[in-house]
């Protein structure tokens, strides 16, 4: 049965396979999948006068070379209009590059992520509705930062990043909270990197992507015979993790039966491998993120409240990008030098329109989409900067986006946007309006501000701020900061 006549894949794959996952998967979300075994076949779906009108087409088994990017430009040339998405095992940026420039508009690398295609398929949707703009590549350039490295002077984000540098220190389990593209993950690697256990691999289990069969195992083991398949002993990645750190990614994912088990491995330290009737005690720690409220999901029945209270020793709250507009410039020049180190990629600077552009969208994809936007705009661009003519699919969503609160952001006052511009750094003096904000509001960002900067390290702080560490603790209690250094 068809869920939506507005929204159909063709998907390109000559395994049966693979074809009914993606089937299931767009099913879910609405989406109609047919199947073509190749292009020829394809090509005669196009033709067909009863066949339906495609909105995306999933290209799978695609390899780097000549002949893969051929048949980019053959499927481009039959359908120009068609977002065409990429599906391979190639996890290569310069591959990605080759494939977008031969005329892919995006880059999935397997094993297949759910959420993964069902975004891509979604804003793919989308950007057919508003323009003919594709949607920018979705490769993600994987490096770990350390807080000092982090980019981003917003008071809200700096509070967030003091607490979990104070939190690094310890053994404690610390839960991020934030929306998807936010920078959990990197949050998380830095939390990692300045504990004492930095030294060891981070150890990253992403919760969402696991079958729910199969998360058991994935995380604690399993052993032969335990269950059909189960060939032979599998080590899960808290054993793996032994003396080191591991990242659960989207923890709300996790099913009620296998949250039980993770709360007496983070009680008792204590695991067991399905099929084992013995325990083993490892050291742990555990850094947990979703981009859920897990209050809610506690309330509704759907997360273990003992478990969350576990989880969330410290909390922190990663806004999202647009309650962190000021920050955009500085991303954007961080985002394009890290951009221009991989291979293929060059040197490019961005001008003051076109970080207006950025500023004025609301990125319901936070960093991530921001990432996504800049790398697209960096592979297509022929000049020395980036302008606002390169960004003109994120000019219309701003100015026609159908959802408001996803596409506008709050505009700045001339003065911060230009010390935006200028620095990426500094604190608001002005209120939407154009009015001067409270002192003490100036006071408590500043405060917050150097907290970050300076890593929760309260008697720096307090140095560099002019003033005795008794009156920065009184402060804190007077602006209503909260006590991020206890």
């Amino acid at each position: 049965m068809r869920a939506d006549p507005n929204r159909c894949l063709l998907l390109i794959d000559d395994e049966p396979a693979q074809r009914r996952l993606v089937t299931a998967i767009g099913a879910r979300a609405g989406w109609w999948v047919r199947g073509a075994s190749d292009f020829d076949a394809a090509r005669k779906m196009f033709e067909d006068p009863q066949e339906p009108k495609f909105d995306a087409i999933l290209l799978d088994h695609w390899l780097p070379g000549e002949a893969g990017t051929e048949l980019i430009r053959e499927i481009r040339a039959t359908r120009p209009d068609l977002p065409l998405l990429i599906l391979t095992a190639q996890n290569d940026v310069a591959v990605a590059v080759d494939a977008m420039r031969a005329g892919a508009s995006d880059f999935i690398v397997k094993p297949l992520a759910p959420e993964r295609l069902l975004a891509a398929l979604n804003s793919a949707t989308d950007r057919r509705k508003g323009a003919s703009e594709l949607r920018p590549l979705t490769e993600k350039i994987a490096k770990s930062l350390g807080f000092e490295e982090i980019v981003g002077s917003a008071p809200k984000f700096r509070t967030a990043l003091a607490i979990a540098a104070k939190a690094a220190r310890a053994r404690v389990s610390v839960l991020i909270e934030g929306e998807s593209g936010a920078g959990k993950e990197i949050v998380a690697q830095a939390i990692h990197a300045a504990s004492p256990r930095g030294k060891k691999q981070l150890h990253t289990v992403n919760c969402g992507a696991i079958p729910e069969n199969l998360v058991e195992s994935v995380l604690f083991g399993h052993e032969k015979g335990a269950f059909t398949g189960a060939f032979d002993r599998h080590v899960g990645r808290f054993e793996d993790a032994d003396g080191s750190t591991i990242f659960l990614d989207e923890v709300g994912e996790l099913p009620l039966d296998t949250q039980v088990k993770l709360l007496r491995a983070l009680e008792t330290g204590e695991i067991q491998r399905v099929g084992s009737r013995s325990t083993m005690t490892v050291d742990v720690r555990i850094i947990a993120a979703t981009n859920r409220r897990l209050t809610e999901e506690v309330a509704a029945g759907r997360f273990r409240e003992d478990l969350y209270y576990r989880l969330n020793v410290v909390h922190v709250a990663i806004p999202p990008l647009r309650d962190r507009q000021s920050d955009i410039p500085a991303l954007a020049r961080h985002l394009l030098a890290r951009i221009a180190e991989q291979p293929g990629m060059r040197s490019l600077s961005i001008t003051d329109d076109a970080l207006a552009v950025l500023m004025s969208y609301g990125w319901p994809g936070n960093v991530r989409q921001l990432q996504n936007a800049l790398f697209r705009a960096a592979v297509l661009c022929e000049g020395d900067a980036l302008t606002a003519a390169d960004f003109p699919h994120i000019a219309n969503e701003a100015t026609c986006g159908r959802r408001a609160d996803d596409y506008h952001a709050k505009p700045l006052n001339g003065a911060s946007q230009s010390a935006a511009f200028a620095h990426g750094a500094g604190i608001t003096l002005f209120e939407a309006d154009g009015n001067m904000r409270p002192l003490e509001a100036i006071e408590a960002d500043v405060i917050r501000l150097a907290i970050g900067h300076y890593r929760g390290r309260m008697t720096e702080v307090a140095r560099r701020l002019g003033i005795g560490r008794s009156t920065l603790y009184r402060k804190l209690g007077e602006l209503g900061i909260g006590d991020i250094a206890a």
